[in-house]
This record gives structure tokens, C-alpha cells and sequence, in this order.
């Protein structure tokens, strides 16, 4: 049996803890020689590549900040939506009917304005994300903080689905509706449904188009905040503080 106040004698409690379960996590086929030698090589080593737990929760947050604050940037200016495919946004799957039998008609031109419209309105109201994210970032735990450093790739960005989607479908909304009578996604819309709505034996249609344009925002919002927490994982380039190093590093 290892006795661990005899290995990690100078550090406390919490710190014992962390390297203990984090070398538990790292060597689990490891005997218990192998096993030792890690713990002394580990400590034996400069404790500038440790870090304690308030860190990594500073940590984490500066990541999160930093992702989230990039994956707005990226998707708030012209084309964020439109131009990128992973994230543009099309018809309402329940109107895909209404695009088929426009265009084959002729109306090809004014479908892609409306859905050029409706990309440049979530563009538009993007820039609404960032107060959300970072009071919900600001307000995390540590507890919370140390699993999502030791969680999966994508640990942070469910993290932040889970606690500002409302808050963020709230706030999106009625910007989203601002937005799409600004750029006229509206009108184009309102005169697409109506003309479809003429063609004799279809279906009438009138589709929410401020609700589905807001969760497809947010949808690609955290599509975006993922790529950003995979980059700050993976990539050591994308740690551009001392800290991020620190944390992520290790």
C-alpha cells in the first residue's frame, strides 16, 4: 500500500487529490513500482506544468470566454451563416415542399433571397450571445469547471448548451424578428408563402419562420463553440495565455 503522505509530502490536501486521480486516470495498467515512479517523476518535475483546481477553473472560464467570444465573431459578420455550410441555414425541413414547388415554377430567384435573408438576419442577431455566455461562464463552479477540463472533447460546449439555451432562445427571439424585418427576410417570406398558398390542390403553409430561424442560430452558434473548444484542446497555438498553456497544456 502506497502511503501518500510520504510522497506528496508539501502539497495539500486538494492538490494531493488532483494528482493522485489525475496519474489514476493516465496509468490505469500501471503496477504499483511503475505506479510510484510516475507520482515521484511527477513531482519531481517543475511545478510550473502543475496546476490547482482554482486555476483550472480560472482556466476553463478563460477558455470559454475566449471560444464562445471567437464563435461570435465568426458568425455575427456578413456570410458567418451564409457562407459557411456547416451552419447556413435553409428552408424549414416543413416548407422544404414550398421551396421544391417554387422553384418549379419559376421563383428559383426570390427562394434564395428569402433564405439569403433569413441567414443574414441569425447573423445579425449573433452578436446578442456573448452577455449570455459570459454570465454563465462567470457563474460556473469550480466542481464544474475541474469536469469539463477532464471531460470529453466536447464537455465545455454541452455545458454551455445546457445552461444558456434558454436564456438564449429568450434573448434571441425577438432580435431574430427584429432582424428579419430589417433585412426584409419577412417580406420575402410572407410573399413566397403567400404565392405557394395560390397554387391550386397544395397544402396551405404558414411556418414560424422567427422560431425555426432562432434555434437554427443557436444550433450553429454552438456548432462553432465546439470547433473553438476541440482547437484550444488540441491545438497548443490556440493557448495564447499563460494559463490556457497551464491547464491545457497538462
Amino acid at each position: 500500500m502506497l502511503n501518500w503522505n510520504n510522497i506528496l509530502p508539501d502539497m495539500k490536501l486538494t492538490e494531493k487529490i488532483l494528482v493522485v486521480v489525475w496519474l489514476v486516470m493516465i496509468v490505469p495498467s500501471c503496477s504499483n513500482a511503475q505506479f510510484f515512479k510516475k507520482v515521484s517523476k511527477t513531482l519531481n518535475t517543475s511545478t510550473s506544468g502543475s496546476f490547482t483546481e482554482k486555476e483550472a477553473a480560472d482556466g476553463i472560464k478563460e477558455a470559454l470566454i475566449k471560444g464562445t467570444g471567437e464563435s461570435v465573431n465568426l458568425v455575427s459578420v456578413l456570410d458567418g451563416y451564409f457562407g459557411n455550410p456547416e451552419i447556413k441555414i435553409p428552408f424549414p425541413p416543413d416548407a422544404r415542399a414550398v421551396e421544391s414547388k417554387l422553384r418549379s415554377v419559376g421563383l428559383g430567384s426570390q427562394v434564395d433571397k428569402a433564405i439569403l435573408s433569413i441567414n443574414r438576419a441569425a447573423e445579425d442577431a449573433a452578436k446578442e450571445a456573448n452577455p449570455i455566455f459570459v454570465s454563465a461562464i462567470t457563474g460556473m463552479t469550480i466542481a464544474d469547471a475541474i469536469n469539463i477540463v477532464r471531460g470529453e472533447n466536447n464537455s465545455a460546449t454541452l455545458y454551455l448548451q445546457k445552461t444558456t439555451s434558454a436564456g438564449l432562445k429568450s434573448k434571441f427571439q425577438p432580435v431574430i424578428k427584429n432582424s428579419l424585418d430589417k433585412v426584409e427576410a419577412t417580406k420575402y417570406w410572407t410573399d413566397l408563402i403567400s404565392t405557394y398558398n395560390k397554387i391550386p390542390f397544395v397544402q396551405k403553409m404558414n411556418p414560424d419562420l422567427a422560431a425555426y430561424v432562432t434555434d437554427q442560430a443557436i444550433n450553429g452558434l454552438f456548432i462553432m463553440i465546439a470547433k473553438e473548444e476541440l482547437k484550444i484542446r488540441k491545438d497548443p497555438m490556440a493557448r495564447t495565455t499563460d494559463l490556457l498553456k497551464k491547464v491545457f497544456g497538462n
